[in-house]
């Protein structure tokens, strides 16, 4: 029996300025976005990237503190490698992130700061694909980041951010979660591939500790760029679910 291919991708729209990246750990982009992120960078739009940890429990062999450091500089070199030249870190705790209404809160603030046409967060179903299931710290930022942009543009919540010039911000166009098994568009990473195996290269203290000897970043991309590729009709892309914020949608 021939197994139905998946249907074809739609491209992403371009015809926006600034976004915003929220994410759970230091490496989340650069699993599944970077390369779309060089892109974009590359057409003159401006991304900032917003980690909510510092992914310090993510080295089994190095204490949280030294990881903290470790890894904050390996993103901050990783997001230059792609033209992101501001990395923010909110300080949360790697590994136990909850979601809930403080979360919300943080997340409505940076926002409302950046105030992005679009918002960029990682996969937050409960499994990358089948029964490959998806880290916790994922679900709860990526949940709490859809909630935390509509929170954004409604002046009664967290209305105790509204003060010295900020203001509430409903511009957000949509949401897009990189790496969802659910994605029904992509973007043509074609010419930006190699900047973005580059930045996951730049995590080199925590891909050795995660002991996967012998592991390849480009490999890991390619599989997963020509998969998505072939449903974009180029070469090499990166999938994306849309969730759109507008009334309607």
């Amino acid at each position: 029996m021939t197994e139905t291919p998946p249907p074809p991708l739609e491209s992403l729209p371009e015809d926006w300025s600034t976004a915003l990246a929220i994410v759970a750990h230091p490496d989340d982009m650069e699993f599944g976005a970077a390369a779309a992120v060089a892109r974009w960078t590359g057409q003159g739009k401006k991304v900032v990237y917003c980690m909510v940890t510092s992914g310090e429990a993510g080295i089994d062999g190095m204490e949280p503190d030294e990881a903290r450091r470790v890894r904050e500089a390996e993103q901050i070199e990783s997001a230059r490698i792609v033209g992101v030249d501001v990395v923010e870190f909110l300080g949360q705790h790697d590994g136990i992130i909850e979601y809930g209404v403080p979360l919300r809160r943080e997340l409505a603030a940076v926002v409302r700061r950046h105030r992005p046409d679009i918002v960029i967060t990682g996969n937050f179903r409960d499994t990358w694909s089948g029964t490959n299931l998806n880290q916790a710290d994922h679900i709860a930022v990526g949940k709490a980041v859809v909630d935390a942009v509509r929170d954004a543009g409604n002046r009664w919540i967290f209305p105790e951010q509204l003060v010295d010039g900020v203001e509430k911000w409903g511009g957000v166009r949509a949401v897009w979660a990189f790496g969802s098994p659910s994605a029904g568009h992509a973007v043509d990473t074609t010419a930006t591939f190699d900047a973005g195996v580059e930045s996951l290269k730049a995590h080199a203290a925590y891909i050795d500790g995660l002991g996967w000897e012998h592991w390849d970043p480009r490999e890991f991309l390619e599989g997963f760029g020509r998969q998505a590729g072939q449903r974009l009709g180029v070469a090499l892309a990166a999938p994306f679910e849309v969730f759109p914020m507008g009334w309607g949608d």
